[in-house]
């Protein structure tokens, strides 16, 4: 079995077979299919004696039982090269050796893995708690940085904390330490009653420098009942409460956001209405609206309002996603399916659109169809909840397929 020693040397692309095991971190199965046939090289979900690259995944740990399967192969084995995730971008040319190549997340995926709505991750993105890697078609994708801090906000906020005023404390945090740039990433950071605090020391320092006796760190006196943690502190009150109304469509936007979050979606829904007709026709402003009559069972209304975003602006791909996701609810698959192929016009590497697509057809009885996508769906987010099934319904036997087939 030969060596990657040397990341810059590249092997005869040109007729060569090649499979993954491991989960890829840096682009999904689909994208290095693509990277790899343009070059002549052919992936296979297969560990067999005529593979003559073998690419291990960066996500995960490599697969224990790697060296068996290798060993097993017997001497044809001593042909085939292993190459990590790294080295295979090195060797095609996509990144240097410096640099770091990470998964990307929809607000779907990262809903789903944090167990949070949709609605409250885009509320994220918007208000720059969380920044995308890039974005297509007005989809905003987030690398695995994005994730752990996503996953810090979900912790505070289940800790009581709103996130206008986590938005506003870390905005105080970065001015208290100008040199740091991510505070939920690199301080040891708390929520209590509300409010953001930073350990250092045996204290704990709020958003605004204000020192406090972290009482959990203190012996108490003989015969004294240990403290609470901190000291108890009002809670900040409801971004809402006792103002004016305000007259700027973003101001209007800021509230309408603030109630969404805190689930007070007939309130943001007049609110998103109160920012249109300020401002005028707003393609995101509409999906915004459409999402909130959606979730509170309006359908009608969110259907009317997905149209109009795509109206707006036709390369709306989430705008298009919803909307079939809607029109399938309501029992209309033709429209649904439609609904679905445009968005895959302009964002062909749209995961879960494949997915709702390939069910929407097995609906209405076009399985051949249905597969098709079914398989992107698996190429393009193999990670998914939803994969199980997907294998299930293509008849893949999980026992016999290499972990290449459940790489990101």
């Amino acid at each position: 079995m030969s060596s990657a020693s040397d990341d810059r040397a590249s092997p005869q692309w040109s007729g060569l077979r090649a499979t993954i095991v491991g989960k890829l971190a840096g682009m999904t199965k689909r994208e290095t299919r693509k990277q790899l046939t343009a070059r002549g090289t052919e992936l296979t979900n297969e560990l067999t004696a005529d593979v003559g690259l073998v690419i291990v995944g960066e996500q995960d740990l490599p697969p224990p039982d790697l060296a068996e399967r290798l060993a097993a192969l017997g001497a044809e084995a001593e042909a085939i090269r292993v190459v990590s995730e790294t080295q295979l971008w090195q060797m095609l040319g996509l990144v240097e050796a410096a640099q770091q190549i990470h998964q990307l997340y929809t607000p779907a995926m990262l809903a789903d893995l944090l167990g949070v709505p949709a609605a409250a991750v885009r509320g994220w993105h918007r208000r720059g708690l969380i920044r995308a890697a890039r974005e297509v078609h007005r989809l905003p994708y987030f690398d695995f940085r994005e994730v752990q801090t996503a996953r810090r906000l979900a912790e505070l906020l289940a800790g009581g904390a709103s996130p206008e005023s986590i938005a506003k404390q870390l905005s105080d945090l970065r001015r208290l330490l100008p040199s740091v740039e991510r505070p939920l990433e690199q301080l040891s950071v708390i929520v209590d009653g509300g409010e953001l605090l930073l350990r250092q020391g045996s204290g704990l320092v709020e958003a605004g420098g204000q020192f406090r006796l972290n009482f959990d760190d203190a012996e108490p006196a003989d015969g004294e009942a240990p403290s609470s943690a901190v000291t108890e502190v009002a809670p900040l009150p409801d971004a809402a409460d006792g103002l004016a109304p305000p007259r700027s469509a973003a101001a209007l936007l800021e509230l309408a956001a603030g109630c969404e979050e805190s689930g007070r979606l007939a309130d943001a829904a007049d609110l998103y209405r109160a920012a249109l007709a300020t401002s005028g026709p707003d393609a995101v402003t509409c999906f915004l609206l459409a999402d909130v009559l959606y979730r509170l069972g309006d359908l009608g209304a969110a259907r009317e309002r997905y149209f109009m975003a795509i109206e707006l602006n036709e390369d709306y791909v989430e705008a298009r996603a919803n909307l079939g996701c809607l029109l399938a609810e309501e029992g209309r698959p033709d429209l649904a399916i439609a609904s679905f192929e445009g968005a895959l016009d302009y964002h062909d590497d749209y995961a879960d659109v494949h997915y709702h697509l390939a069910r929407t057809l097995d609906e209405v009885a076009r399985g051949t169809e249905a597969e098709r996508h079914w398989q992107a769906f698996l190429d393009l987010a193999p990670d998914s909840p939803w994969a199980a099934g997907a294998r299930r319904r293509l008849g893949l036997d999980a026992a016999v397929v290499l972990p290449a087939a459940m790489d990101d």
